[in-house]
């Protein structure tokens, strides 16, 4: 089998293809979280300890003047921009919990799949049985 075979083998598993969705749809989902953490939730963090724009805190550490803009204090040199890592760490645990609470679903979901026994054919010696049964009862 060649290589290019091979691969059309692996590209066309159903879980190739399941991963491809899950990566796509968790993109858009991350851009959702993003926005819903930038333009929702840090402007009224922000407000609440005295600024607008929560993400543009920063501690200058070039001797930059703490009134300039994130973006014109780092043309200006290095600073710690605690604001933005702030931000993408709220980003990031609001993005987790939600992937825990959809994993912990769909756990459930299949734990639960798994103690509804389905109801199993009888066997074709069962069968048998009772076509001998049956016969003999016809018999009498």
């Amino acid at each position: 089998m060649g290589m290019m075979q091979e691969f059309k083998a692996f590209a066309i598993k159903g879980n190739v293809i399941d991963l491809a969705v899950g990566v796509i749809i968790g993109s858009a989902f991350g851009k959702i979280v993003e926005s819903l953490v930038q333009d929702i939730i840090m402007p009224v963090v922000g407000r609440i300890v005295g600024g607008l724009d929560f993400s543009n805190y920063y501690l200058p550490l070039n001797g930059q003047d703490m009134s300039l803009p994130l973006a014109e204090a780092k043309k200006l040199g290095a600073v710690f921009a605690y604001g933005s890592f702030l931000t993408i760490l709220l980003n990031f645990l609001i993005l987790a919990f939600i992937i825990f609470q959809m994993v912990r679903a769909i756990n459930k979901a299949r734990s639960t799949a798994q103690e509804i026994p389905a109801e199993a054919p009888p066997a074709e010696d069962v069968l048998l049985l009772r076509e001998i049964r049956d016969s003999l009862k016809r018999q009498d």
